[in-house]
């Protein structure tokens, strides 16, 4: 496991004071991406979400750099991995009609991101996917640049 870890290049944000699911939506923006594509992304995102996985992204490039000892520059790197996790509930009351009560429930996530660079070699599984992702994102692109000029 310790010896997995040294190969792995990684940043994780716990305890995030952000529903699952409001994260979820920057995340999936970013998956799959390369990294400085990722960073302007994240930079011109409304989300208050895309604020800390910014940082996050930033951080899992130092750790990049750190474990590695090449510049990030050097390197295309791409985000491998990103998931989030739901973490503590603080479960406060509000006061409802009739001496009731409303249950709140105040979520938190764990978000976990892992970088990796494009080897010379990779999988060409890894690279078809990646195409993949492309192609479907340009398409879905285009068809939204459609209903606009239509509209």
């Amino acid at each position: 496991m310790k010896e997995a870890k040294k190969t792995k290049y990684f940043a994780q944000l716990k305890n995030c004071p952000t529903s699952p699911r409001k994260m979820r939506l920057v995340a999936d923006l970013v998956r799959g991406k390369e990294v400085y594509g990722a960073l302007n992304i994240l930079k011109f995102s409304a989300k208050e979400a895309s604020g800390r996985l910014e940082k996050l992204l930033t951080s899992a490039i130092a750790n990049y750099e750190a474990k590695s000892g090449s510049r990030a520059e050097e390197n295309s790197l791409f985000i491998k991995e990103i998931f989030v996790d739901s973490a503590v509930q603080l479960k406060r009351f509000r006061p409802a009609p009739q001496g009731r009560a409303y249950r709140i429930r105040k979520r938190s996530n764990h978000v976990t991101l892992v970088i990796d660079a494009f080897a010379a070699n990779t999988n060409e599984e890894e690279t078809a996917q990646l195409e993949e992702n492309n192609v479907v994102e340009n398409t879905v692109e285009e068809n939204n640049n459609q209903q606009e000029t239509t509209k």
